[in-house]
């Protein structure tokens, strides 16, 4: 579904990631871990086209993305949902208006997606907040409702960007959780995340792969986690 092939990235005249190969395949779930700095982020980025690989090939559910037209990237991004690390809302607009957004971005008839809208509230537990405006929520609420908003359109593929990293660990369990329910209904999983003590829990949950970027580069991290 993504598929990187001896990818670099250079930034500010330094190479940032180096010979990154990774199959991302149809349903599989992987943890991508690493120092702060060391590129998950950017790494991320190249998977969903936000960047481009100084050097290698990206390719999406079977397409080398080099030469994808804006309207081709438009629809590949709408096939993988995005949990960014900050997850940012526009506070005028109530939360449900604002799980929305992708829909009306895309064209679709947000009235005839209410009853789904309703159902992921109710799934990642914030039905009751539909018309809270985003300041209004806590750190846990703010990243359960990125995570609804990241699946409205029903991606086959979700990339998440440090989720707890700002919530305590019982929060931390339920995003976990969310994200292997969606595992189990056949979405490719892919966590950026410093948690080592979130991996070791979702093992006993999941089978997951561990990556860790080190040196610029991508390695399979061993049995010590």
């Amino acid at each position: 579904m993504i598929e990187l092939e001896n990818v670099a990235y250079s930034y500010g005249g330094g190479e940032l990631l180096s010979e990154i190969s990774l199959r991302l395949a149809p349903g599989s779930f992987h943890f991508l871990t690493g120092p702060s700095g060391a590129g998950k982020t950017t790494f991320l980025k190249l998977c969903y086209l936000e960047l481009a690989p100084t050097a290698g090939r990206v390719q999406l559910f079977g397409k080398p993305a080099t030469g994808f037209s804006r309207d081709e990237v438009a629809r590949a991004r709408q096939r993988i949902g995005v949990v960014h690390q900050d997850c940012q809302f526009l506070d005028h607009l109530p939360l449900a208006e604002n799980i929305a957004l992708p829909l009306t971005v895309a064209g679709r008839n947000v009235e005839q997606e209410k009853g789904n809208i309703a159902e992921l509230l109710r799934w990642v537990g914030l039905e009751k907040h539909a018309e809270a405006l985003p300041p209004s929520l806590s750190g846990g609420e703010r990243q359960r409702a990125a995570l609804a908003r990241a699946v409205v359109m029903s991606p086959d593929i979700v990339l998440a960007d440090e989720p707890t990293g700002n919530v305590d660990w019982e929060m931390g369990q339920r995003l976990l959780q969310l994200l292997v329910e969606l595992n189990k209904m056949g979405k490719t999983i892919l966590i950026a995340t410093h948690d080592l003590n979130l991996i070791r829990t979702a093992k006993s949950k999941v089978a997951a792969r561990v990556l860790r970027i080190s040196k610029r580069r991508l390695q399979l991290a061993g049995a010590d986690l």
